[in-house]
């Protein structure tokens, strides 16, 4: 069984700058994507870019179709809004862009869990955090 949920990698994550690729984020406001990427900025001061094939701008940060679209920027969390069965597919495309890119981790959202695409992360050396909401972790990290 892969390593995941390490809380000290979440206490990282969440605490450290960075930039998270929320993948499945779009304008729709009714979406948890939309939400939690709105206090990701507005809470944690993280940038974000949108990953979803529509590619629309979100939360003033910049859409992207894929990960293979993003060009000039550093991903340090890629943030994965998309149901279990797709969610390999998104590490997948995490691993194979993870130099290009700096990826550095992983993060399956509440309900988000495929023990293969976490053990394919982790063996390419990203830590991985999955079936977590960050917005509950954090709420759990600063209630201590």
């Amino acid at each position: 069984m892969p390593q995941t949920n390490d809380p000290d990698v979440i206490r990282r994550l969440l605490g450290e700058p960075g930039t998270w690729a929320v993948v499945g984020l779009s304008t729709n406001a009714a979406r948890p994507a939309y939400r939690i990427a709105a206090w990701l900025v507005e809470s944690l001061g993280k940038s974000i870019l949108a990953v979803h094939p529509k590619a629309e701008d979100v939360h003033g940060a910049p859409g992207f179709t894929s990960l293979d679209a993003v060009e000039g920027r550093t991903v340090d969390v890629v943030d994965c809004f998309v149901a279990s069965e797709h969610v390999g597919a998104v590490v997948d495309d995490a691993v194979a862009n993870k130099d290009r890119l700096g990826i550095g981790a992983v993060w399956m959202q509440l309900g988000v869990i495929d023990e293969a695409a976490a053990r394919r992360a982790t063996d390419a050396g990203l830590d991985v955090v999955m079936n977590l909401c960050p917005r509950i972790e954090w709420n759990h990290l600063t209630a201590r």
